[in-house]
């Protein structure tokens, strides 16, 4: 499957007469916007704002981050299952407009959304301080249940970004890049002496407002299964979750998924990417065996000799990681792990809530138990009381004079466990 995906870079978002693309600037019809996606009577009201990178601007609760794209040519459209029909994306081309997203806000959904800070410390943990950001700021109605209102926030924002993106289905790219993956036999063939690698995506499928989502259907009710790595650029997996803010993959993280391009970066050079497989991670033990031996047998039929693995969430998810780990490599794989750590806001705790020896390759991405203080900004787009209940904040971490005391688990993306984030580590 071959992709071709064609970046319109956008240096400023504006609200304007026109929706429209013009010298890297996005223009935003607001009453089209609206009339467009604001549709859903589970929704009291639907408004818009515009967040840049450096102002002094705070986003709070973020519930979901999307970038704005569009199919231009090939099979299917964006978002299959949702905003367009159940078809096979991933090949083609699509136009991204890079730079540019979708911050969706509003009252809380669940107690585990994000911060996003525009400048200060806090814009230094979140990619999302760096994208001209479109903000929906939508509230429920009075009555409706946690799972109406999440699934009424998810479909705005993605409508809004299917809105956007269509702005760029006519204008010339500023850069293309291709993405190929051959089916399994033609792609083995292709480099016989590279050693071959394949990725384990890890999706939170946990319920309680702890969702992802494979072309519309909820992750919790897939076996393991094998993609192009290519449809994932096209919204095959989006998010429906409400985990903690910092290692929740927003639908934007999917869309650019990190280990994926590098994956592609490399292939042909160092190893030969085979391709993605998808599993869930579950809330009961016989559902984890389930989905831990089809991944490891799905591994072994490939016949690959390495595997990338990345969970999503911390605490129950880590025995999913370990399952996937411990069964991968005792089909003779060699494995690597990627999570992150709650290991105490002094560093001292135990790191994940379960482990294995055979867990000898791991990257960490940080620490989400560390404490920092983010300054009060000149504007806030939401609730600020939410810093006293989101995951990682605490009552009393919104302080009088509108700073935020709490961990870096409240900030959107702080410790992203595919490595879409910017903390690093110093080996001694």
């Amino acid at each position: 499957m071959r992709l071709e995906l064609g970046k319109i870079f956008i240096k400023d978002i504006q609200f304007g007469e026109e929706t429209k693309i013009d010298n890297g600037i996005l223009y935003v019809n607001k009453e089209e916007l609206l009339k467009e996606v604001g549709d859903d009577d589970r929704l009291a009201s639907i408004d818009f704002d515009i967040a840049r990178p450096g102002e002094e601007v705070r986003i709070i609760p973020v519930k979901d981050v999307i970038e704005p794209r569009v199919k231009v040519e090939g099979k299917g459209g964006i978002f299959p299952g949702f905003i367009n029909k159940v078809d096979t994306v991933g090949s083609g081309r699509t136009h991204v407009l890079k730079g540019a997203a979708v911050v969706t806000t509003g009252k809380i959904v669940g107690f585990q959304e994000g911060i996003i800070d525009m400048a200060g410390i806090g814009a230094k943990y979140t990619p999302f301080s760096k994208t001209n950001n479109l903000v929906v700021i939508a509230e429920p109605k009075e009555g409706i249940n946690q799972h109406q209102h999440e699934e009424a926030v998810r479909m705005l924002g993605f409508k809004t970004a299917a809105y956007l993106g269509k702005a760029g289905k006519n204008i010339e790219p500023d850069e293309i890049k291709t993405y190929e993956t051959l089916p399994l036999l033609e792609q083995i063939k292709q480099y016989p002496e590279l050693p071959k690698v394949v990725y384990v995506y890890m999706l939170q499928s946990q319920g309680l407002l702890h969702d992802t989502y494979v072309y519309g259907v909820d992750a919790k009710k897939i076996v393991p299964t094998l993609i192009y790595p290519t449809e994932v650029f096209d919204g095959a997996v989006v998010s429906g979750n409400c985990v903690s803010a910092c290692d929740k993959n927003p639908t934007y993280v999917h869309l650019n998924h990190p280990i994926i391009e590098e994956l592609y970066e490399r292939h042909g050079k160092d190893f030969n990417f085979v391709g993605v497989i998808l599993t869930n991670e579950n809330v009961y033990l016989a559902d984890k065996e389930r989905s831990s031996n089809w991944v490891a047998k799905l591994v072994e039929y490939l016949g690959v000799d390495a595997a990338i693995v990345s969970e999503e969430g911390f605490g129950n998810p880590d025995a999913d990681l370990v399952m996937n780990c411990n069964k991968i490599t005792d089909k003779g794989v060699k494995t690597v792990l990627l999570t992150d750590e709650y290991a105490g806001q002094d560093g001292s705790s135990q790191s994940l809530a379960d482990s294995t020896p055979k867990g000898d390759a791991v990257v960490t991405n940080g620490n989400a138990n560390e404490v920092v203080t983010l300054p009060p900004m000149k504007r806030v787009i939401g609730h600020p009381d939410a810093a006293n209940t989101i995951a990682g904040g605490h009552d009393g971490s919104l302080l009088d004079d509108g700073s935020i005391n709490a961990e870096i688990q409240v900030i959107t993306g702080a410790t992203s466990e595919v490595g879409f984030n910017y903390l690093s580590a110093k080996g001694y």
